[in-house]
């Protein structure tokens, strides 16, 4: 079915191409939107809906991924504020100990002593250089941390959010999916207890094979009512006169009086 409408949506191309030349592709996108139209109606709306709930749960896979994302973002942010922490520590301690051998150098003493071992003031001097280009390098690296923890912090922030608007879109697919199967049944409900035949189910049918029993039943009584009418009965009343000479005398004048009005009328013309 399917391979012929497309050899058909072929043909009229062609065709279409032979008769309308430019204008062609516009005839058949309009074809071809009308065919998809009509299969599109075609489709039973249940079908439809759970092709609609269907597809809601098929959400649950990328949102997983996007929680896992987010999860793992959150465990690096975690670990880059501990990475910061030390930093900071660390650069702490190489401040206070800058201080110190910048104080020492400043007292004009040429040998010093720390940790049991003398040093003289050019040693002292060198250590300080490089220790001071250290504690630069350092410090440089911490903002560089602080920067780049602020940069994730605000994208973990923005994952979150479109997170939650994913899981409320679910939530709010869910609920009109349902509303959606509501709508359907009780339209379906409302075309089986209508008067007219909205299929060709087998309802129908039933409809009228019940129809046509109720007229034979009508018809039926009707006839044995009538049928009982033809029947002699056995009357159970004496229905002769009880003074058949008042009878005879009543019929008899009445019959007379006709008479003699036919006769009289003659003999005045």
């Amino acid at each position: 079915m399917i391979k012929k409408a497309i050899l058909a949506g072929v043909g009229v191309a062609l065709v279409g191409t032979v008769f309308f030349g430019r204008d062609a592709f516009s005839y058949f996108r309009t074809g071809a939107g009308r065919m998809t139209e009509a299969v599109r109606d075609s489709v039973p709306m249940d079908f439809e809906i759970d092709r609609a709930r269907r597809m809601v749960k098929e959400l649950v896979p990328d949102i997983r991924k996007n929680m896992h994302v987010i999860a793992k973002e959150e465990v690096e942010v975690d670990q880059l504020k501990k990475q910061i922490a030390s930093t900071e520590s660390r650069l702490g301690k190489d401040r206070a100990e800058l201080v110190r051998l910048k104080a020492d150098l400043g007292s004009g003493n040429s040998n010093f002593h720390y940790a049991g071992r003398q040093y003289s003031a050019a040693q002292v001097k060198a250590d300080l250089t490089n220790r001071f280009e250290r504690f630069k390098t350092t410090d440089a690296t911490l903002a560089s941390l602080k920067d780049i923890q602020h940069a994730r912090e605000q994208s973990l922030s923005a994952a979150r959010e479109k997170l939650e608007g994913m899981l409320a879109a679910k939530r709010k697919l869910e609920v009109d999916v349902e509303h959606l199967e509501a709508r359907l049944k009780m339209v379906e409900a409302a075309q089986t207890t209508s008067d007219y035949a909205f299929d060709d189910s087998n309802l129908s049918r039933v409809k009228e094979l019940i129809g046509d029993l109720r007229t034979r039943l009508d018809v039926a009584e009707r006839l044995t009512s009538a049928e009982g009418l033809f029947h002699g009965e056995i009357p159970l009343t004496d229905t002769a006169s009880e003074n058949i000479v008042e009878e005879v005398t009543e019929y008899l004048n009445g019959s007379n009086s006709e008479g003699a009005a036919e006769a009289a009328a003659p003999s005045a013309g």
